[in-house]
């Protein structure tokens, strides 16, 4: 794995704002050139989704488990920009357990101004079946915009700062699809990656601007909870080194490998330990 990610470690002001509003933003995450190299992907990935199902132009995408489906989005999954606030975050014995890409293409011109909000926490089930309040973390996304969002309108990320320790939330009317007083959308620009716990209630929003909104998710949990997605990186995994092969879910000991890890199950821990030192392996 790439040191200089050492150099781009959580900041306390980020450690901060991740507990406090549930949230952070790290601009300048993605250099120019590889925005370039996933647009381009992205494209392909959106043309073909939109072929295979029958969407017109003007439909929003939300295509699950797309990180195999180019190897530019591979290398986003130990990202030396933001790889190590992840692990600062969650600790060692992590996975990816989730990727999804969306594109939301410019409302038609006669749309209603409407916002189109659907506000909700991330994990299923997970949110009525946990019975300790405030429900814990046990995942967070990294979330990279390769569009400029930083100014309102533009298919924005809305979120609720702080309400990622709210279990409820009540929205007026009781509608998830309504404007919260405290509600405010992410201004993320282009390159930027936004990290979210994923308890924090948020939404997509409707895009009222003249190019289209196109944003990668990568979702980071324990080992121990079961994929949301199917993971499909196999004709990939030959030239994973390591930590990838971690991070995509392999285990030398099978399901106890996820649950009481050997060392061999999480290589993670030992770059840690090796290059930023003893102190910064938890438990």
């Amino acid at each position: 794995m790439d040191v200089t990610c050492l150099d781009y470690r959580l900041t306390e002001a980020e450690r901060l704002q991740f507990e406090q509003e549930g949230y952070f933003i790290v601009e300048n995450a993605l250099p120019e050139e590889k925005i370039t190299v996933l647009s381009a992907a992205v494209d392909r990935v959106d043309a073909e989704y939109r072929r295979e199902r029958g969407l017109d132009a003007h439909a929003r995408i939300n295509h699950f488990d797309f990180a195999g489906s180019d190897e530019a989005f591979i290398e986003l999954a130990d990202w030396p920009r933001t790889f190590a606030k992840v692990w600062e975050i969650l600790g060692w014995n992590i996975q990816i357990y989730h990727t999804h890409v969306t594109v939301t293409p410019p409302e038609p011109e006669d749309s209603p101004r409407d916002l189109q909000l659907g506000w909700h926490q991330d994990s299923g089930r997970l949110n009525f079946e946990m019975e300790y309040s405030p429900r814990p973390r046990i995942s967070l996304k990294v979330a990279y915009f390769l569009t400029d969002c930083s100014e309102p309108g533009r298919g924005n990320f809305h979120i609720i700062p702080g309400s990622h320790i709210r279990d409820t939330m009540e929205f007026p009317g009781d509608k998830r699809s309504a404007t919260h007083e405290n509600g405010i959308p992410v201004l993320a620009p282009r390159g930027s990656a936004v990290f979210f716990d994923r308890r924090l209630w948020h939404s997509a929003s409707a895009n009222f601007w003249t190019e289209p909104r196109r944003v990668l998710f990568y979702g980071y949990s324990y080992r121990w909870l079961r994929p949301r997605d199917d993971i499909s990186v196999d004709r990939f995994r030959d030239n994973f080194d390591a930590i990838q092969h971690q991070l995509f879910g392999a285990s030398t000991t099978g399901g106890r490998g996820y649950t009481s890890p050997q060392p061999e199950d999480v290589p993670l821990k030992a770059w840690i330990e090796e290059h930023a030192g003893a102190e910064a392996v938890a438990p």
